[in-house]
């Protein structure tokens, strides 16, 4: 049977309890990180994982494929940091052999992205999503306790040099820390011919000591913006991205994506594996199902398939807005992983899931 054929047909079958389809994969690659970023991994060592139980790329390759068997057609690798996985242009070639993925994506803090941007290019990335929270460096610094402001900006450069299509930066917004710079970040995308994503603070996790105060809400950020720019009309088509985007008056586009104020659940399309095979239903959830098992212990392809079929087609999370409901009763903020769980399982934090 022909490959996409195959990928359509059995695209058609596998749907969630609220009929959700499977379509996109986020691969952690690796769960280590070179920067401490305060809304991610604030401190300074972790409990990591397990070397030996890390997937090689070529285990990762065949994994995905059966998630592409059963209706997924893209594909983003992420970290912690995914540049610190050697040699991933490797993955990348393997991945690109795959033809019922039609995009490869990577998400990157940009730290290594300027030596690595041509290669990675090369084996066949589609897409490139950079970190960017400020414009300041003295405020980098204190983000991310390192000081590496100036690579971050030189791997941005190197992506728009060497020639890769629609250039995103994610701007994770905190209010108090990072939110003077609404336009100059609109701006400063607008220059180097990129789109920018508003992040609401997320409460992921548990040691980034998130609060709810310390949200601006994507409603906020669109008022703040209108003051400044007039009307802002929203890019119709969503789907089951993300971002809902935005024009303005000159044709300038920007997105905002505000899973904490208010979910989109109910268009989300997406599932994480962790770099040593555990895959996770929703960003939120607290228990995933183990990929790496089967995979190295002899199962069969319609095996582990039937492993993704059944778990998807039980999948009832809604994760965003569980964490919303919480509200009506003031348990948000308790609602939080404690800090020594987390030290427990390494998986629960998001650096280990792709965030």
């Amino acid at each position: 049977m022909d490959d996409l054929f195959l990928h359509r047909a059995l695209d058609e079958s596998i749907r969630d309890v609220y009929d959700r389809p499977l379509r996109s994969l986020r691969l952690s690659v690796t769960d280590r990180c070179n920067l401490r970023c305060r809304y991610c991994m604030p401190e300074e060592e972790y409990v990591w994982l397990p070397r030996k139980d890390v997937l090689s790329f070529e285990e990762m390759a065949t994994l995905v494929g059966y998630f592409v068997d059963l209706g997924v057609d893209k594909v983003r690798l992420t970290g912690g940091e995914p540049l610190l996985r050697r040699d991933l242009p490797r993955l990348i070639r393997l991945l690109s052999q795959n033809r019922g993925i039609v995009e490869i994506a990577l998400t990157t803090n940009g730290v290594l992205l300027a030596e690595q941007a041509k290669s990675l290019y090369d084996a066949g990335l589609h897409r490139v999503t950079v970190s960017l929270d400020t414009l300041k460096p003295d405020r980098f610094r204190r983000l991310t306790g390192r000081d590496e402001f100036a690579r971050v900006l030189k791997g941005i450069e190197a992506v728009r040099t060497i020639g890769f299509p629609d250039l995103k930066l994610d701007t994770v917004m905190i209010r108090g820390f990072n939110d003077d710079e609404l336009v100059r970040l609109i701006e400063f995308a607008r220059s180097i011919d990129a789109e920018v994503r508003f992040i609401e603070y997320m409460d992921v996790g548990g040691a980034n000591e998130w609060t709810m105060d310390k949200v601006l809400s994507g409603a906020e950020m669109l008022e703040r913006l209108s003051r400044h720019y007039g009307p802002i009309a929203a890019i119709p088509g969503r789907g089951a991205a993300p971002a809902q985007r935005y024009q303005l008056a000159d044709g300038t586009t920007f997105g905002v994506i505000p899973s904490t104020t208010t979910p989109f659940c109910a268009q989300c399309d997406r599932s994480r594996v962790t770099a040593d095979g555990m895959w996770y239903l929703c960003l939120y959830a607290t228990d995933g199902i183990d990929m790496r098992g089967p995979l190295r212990g002899g199962a069969k392809p319609d095996q582990i398939r039937e492993i993704i079929r059944a778990g998807w087609g039980l999948r009832r999370d809604r994760g965003a807005e569980a964490r919303k409901e919480l509200e009506r009763t003031g348990a948000r903020e308790s609602g939080l992983i404690g800090i020594e769980r987390l030290r427990e399982d390494p998986h629960l934090e998001m650096h280990a899931r792709g965030g």
